[in-house]
Parts: C-alpha cells; structure tokens; sequence
C-alpha cells in the first residue's frame, strides 16, 4: 500500500496534574500547515506561544521556516540529529523514502513521547509498541552501534526511547528511585523519567563527554545557574565508557497520588523562529524575550549570568534549542534549567548566540549593554557577578579531577578556560 502522508492530527496537553486536555488541531494541504486552537482551551488556558501563535480561534497557517512548515510551539517535539536516524530507520524498514515523510508524519510517530506536555494522535501505524522493559546496557550498547555504523538493527525500545532531540545518541528512560536496571521506556506509576546520554569515541570528547557535562553542571550548580539533576551511572566495559550522563526530566511532574504529569516546554528555537542550525539568536534578545515572557527581571538577570558562564567556560554550541522556557498549568513562565551545557569549542571561536552582535571575544561595550539588558541597575552589580563566575569556573580542574577525567582532558579544557577568563578580565572586568 502506497504512504499517505497524515492531513489531522489532535494536539493535546499533559497538565502537571496528569490531566490531558485539548488544544486543538493541526491539518496539513498544499498551502501548508494550519493550526486552530479549542474554544474549551481558549477558555480554561493559555497562549503555548505567545510571540508567533494567536490567542484566538482563527485558522492559523506556519511559516515555511524555519521549522519544517510547523509553528514553532509544535516543532519544538520534532527530533532531530539522533532522533531522526532513528525515525528514518523505521521509515526504511517499511519500504517509505525519509524524503516523503512529512514533518506531521513524524509528530504523529513521536506521538506522546515528545519533552514537554504536547501529545499528538492519531500516532503512526509504523511505531512499534512492544515490550517497553529493557537493560540499560543493552539500549546502550545498541545506541552506540548505530551511532557508530556498526549495526543497522534498531532495538524496539530504543526507537521508543529515542525520539527526543539533539545529535548524541540518547533515550528517555524511567524507573523508580536508584534500581534502574532493567528500566522502561513506558513510566508505570512510581516511575521517575530521565534522560541518559550514551558515548562514542567518535565524540569530540569521546567516551569522556558525559564526564566533562558533569563536570560543567557542577559549576554551573555552584552558580546558581538552575541546573538539571544529573547522576552517572556505570556502563558496561565493551562500551567503552567508565559512566553515562543522566539527567532527571524537568518537564516530568509526579503528584501525591503517584501519577506523572508535565510542564509545557517551549524551546528559544520555537518561541523566536530562530534557525538553530544557524547563528540567529542574541543573547540581548534572550534576556528581553526571558523578561518580557517570564515577567521578571530576575529571570533576565539569569540568562546573562548563563550567557557568561558559556563564554568563560567555551561552551560556544549555545544555539537556540538549547535554551528553553516552561510554562506552569496557570499560564506562567520560568526559564527552564540550564541544559546541554558542556565543552564545545568551534572551529572559528564563535558561539551559536552572539553577545550583543559578536560572536567571539565580546568587547566590554557588548557586555554592558547585556548586563543593562537585563536590568541591572548599575554596571558596577554585574562586574562583580563576573568576577564571581571567573572565580567559579577557576575550580574546574579540580571538579573534574574528583570525577577521574583523564588529566589531558582536564589540561586541554583548563587551558581554554584560563585563556576566556583572562581575555576577560583584560577587556576591563
């Protein structure tokens, strides 16, 4: 039988309660893609976008880009890089070109296991709902294979796991308290979700990089940056790895009665229409969209200390999913934790967001206008917020040392480390 590309679909929203309600629907012809929202919602809720979506019941049709022909709200639960082999590989499997899968196709194939509170039905008659319990070491292992080209057998549950975002192989997972062995790819009650992050040698860090994001969590903890709750757990030695990186899902609520919830999570990518395979974001236009969407300046002040923090530290893959926003059942926003943060240096020294128009090597006046951005009421507050980073960050051979990263890691990353911090200081902080 020949594919048909989905023309509906029903977008729904997990509450932090449990409940699911309506949002509305999606449909899709040859002039594009239409979004209307549910009176009922309109009526008990609030906008999921409130830059690019209208509050309203009209018939609201996505941009071309830079979303794949979707609102960015929507978009936001597509995968991408890691995802999307997978997706593909299913794709295949049934005898349908990637090509001729449309971006509503794949939402229907995410179905609920998108990050946030969107779900989306009817889901794909491709996606495989066997037996949702498995050893961790086994989706591992699997992951790196294909990561890897080694294999092109997909586990089942992986391609369960794995719809979530980002170019490293990954898989959300769920079990209860520390016995994570086997875990789920489907929550039952008592279960906690996390996201676990698998390795390759193929990896700029390679099977160190789980190692040196903790690392970076730590000081970024240290900070008062918000960060996820992480912990490592042991891999198996054919992989390659001593530990894999899992972080607690921050979208993922658990009420007294045992039953799991979510927070709706709207990417900057989304929220913006910021292209983040390309440099389209700033981080003075972060901090105002944070102030004007969270309604508060402390939240602004946050997003500068975390714009610092990245240019000390050469986190420079800052692009625009990975700074996301979380909105409360009441309509409330917040600044999600602090996420993907890590050594990443570009080829060029230049950061995915810029610093008010520069990319590498902020001169001071870029900096202060960051900091008058976010509010501060004089220059004076935010130097000193700088210095305190400088002085934070300055621990991360010993932070990483207690975490037994081998010492030419930890040499390699103190050296970039000292080099932004000096360049600061001599612009005059």
């Amino acid at each position: 039988m020949a594919f048909k590309p989905i023309q509906k679909l029903e977008v729904f929203r997990t509450l932090s309660s449990a409940e699911k309600v309506f949002v509305g629907l999606l449909a899709q012809n040859r002039q594009g893609v239409f979004f209307q929202y549910d009176q009922t919602y309109l009526r008990r809720f609030d906008n999921l976008s409130p830059f690019n979506i209208k509050f309203d019941a009209s018939l609201q049709r996505a941009p071309r880009t830079p979303h794949e022909g979707l609102h960015g709200a929507f978009a936001d639960a597509l995968p991408d890089g890691w995802g999307l082999i997978l997706q593909n590989r299913v794709f295949r499997r049934h005898g349908i070109l990637p090509a001729n899968v449309t971006a509503m196709d794949r939402l229907a194939f995410v179905g609920d296991s998108a990050l946030g509170a969107l779900s989306f039905s009817p889901t794909s008659d491709y996606m495989d709902n066997s037996d949702a319990e498995i050893g961790l070491d086994t989706l591992g292992l699997n992951a790196q294979a294909i990561f890897d080209g080694q294999t092109d057998e997909v586990l089942n549950q992986l391609i369960a796991a794995g719809s979530s975002g980002g170019a490293r192989p990954k898989a959300q997972i769920y079990f209860n308290g520390d016995d994570y062995s086997p875990c789920r790819t489907k929550p039952v009650a008592t279960d906690d979700a996390w996201l676990v992050k698998f390795t390759s040698a193929n990896l700029s860090l390679g099977h160190e990089e789980g190692l040196c994001e903790a690392a970076y969590l730590t000081l970024a903890n240290r900070a008062g940056l918000n960060t996820p709750e992480w912990k490592l757990m042991n891999a198996p030695q054919r992989s390659g790895a001593r530990q894999w990186l899992a972080l607690r899902r921050f979208d993922y609520t658990k009420n007294a009665e045992g039953s799991s919830g979510r927070r709706h999570m709207h990417s900057a990518c989304g929220l913006l229409d910021a292209d983040f395979r390309t440099p389209s974001l700033d981080y003075d236009d972060l901090i105002k969209a944070t102030k004007i969407l969270c309604k508060s300046p402390a939240a602004g002040q946050l997003q500068f200390k975390r714009a610092i923090f990245n240019l000390l530290m050469c986190n420079q893959d800052d692009h625009s999913k990975n700074w996301a926003f979380l909105q409360h059942d009441n309509g409330e926003w917040e600044p999600a934790p602090f996420y993907d943060v890590t050594f990443s240096p570009n080829a060029f020294g230049e950061h995915a967001t810029s610093f008010a128009g520069f990319g590498k090597q902020p001169p001071l006046k870029a900096l202060q206008k960051l900091a008058d951005s976010a509010g501060f009421a004089r220059w004076s507050i935010a130097k000193n917020i700088i210095r305190e980073l400088i002085e934070t960050v300055a621990d991360f051979d010993r932070v990483a040392s207690d975490l037994e990263i081998q010492p030419q890691t930890i040499a390699l990353i103190t050296q970039q480390i000292k080099a932004s911090c000096e360049y600061v200081r001599k612009v005059g902080v």
